[in-house]
């Protein structure tokens, strides 16, 4: 990697195609504010995707983003690098719209896409049931739960994230996050049938 002190440009023809690790340890390396941009770009919309979808105003969510970065950029020599950058990043995301929520002592709505996925990956019975679940219904009933009902069931389901990362996530065992996700489901079903089991 060829980088000029003077004038820090990364000449690499390579450089945008980095893998986010690539990146973070020429970062860590050389302190060229460069490398820290490239996954900034990368992940900006992102982060601030999953702020909107958490705390539900604009502003709140921009302000959330930006401070989510310099949280990053300021931590990110603690990286162990156990788990992928992608990973970690949402952590930080995760835990801080949580702080948010919690400070404001309200529960924010969160919504699902349009596209959400679900799979069939464990407690079949009550994944199939979420699955027959129309999409404006999956978002009055996500309204209806806590906020870590709701983030766990995104994590799993919007998301797609495995349950070794959600566990990256929220610091927990394989078996307490398995456990969480079980619950959720449960209080999901629950709160379904009280609201539409009459109307069909």
């Amino acid at each position: 990697m060829i980088i000029n002190l003077l004038n820090p440009i990364i000449t690499h023809s390579s450089y945008k195609t980095m893998s986010d690790e690539e990146a973070l340890e020429q970062y860590l390396l050389t302190q060229n504010v460069n490398y820290f941009n490239l996954l900034y770009d990368r992940y900006t919309n992102k982060v601030y995707s999953k702020c909107i979808s958490m705390l539900k105003e604009s502003e709140l969510a921009e302000d959330a983003t930006q401070e989510i970065f310099v949280k990053v950029l300021l931590s990110i020599s603690k990286f162990s690098g156990k788990s992928k950058f992608s990973t970690w990043l949402y952590s930080v995301t995760y835990n801080y719209c949580i702080d948010i929520i919690r400070k404001g002592k309200k529960e924010i709505i969160v919504s699902l896409e349009d596209n959400t996925k679900l799979d069939l990956e464990d407690d079949g019975m009550l994944d199939a049931e979420i699955m027959e679940t129309n999409v404006f219904r999956l978002k009055q009933v996500l309204g209806l739960m806590n906020v870590e009902d709701k983030s766990i069931l995104m994590m799993k389901y919007q998301d797609d994230l495995s349950i070794k990362e959600i566990c990256d996530v929220m610091e927990k065992t394989e078996s307490a996050v398995k456990m969480k996700i079980l619950r959720a489901k449960e209080r999901f079903l629950k709160i379904y049938q009280e609201n539409y089991s009459r109307s069909g």
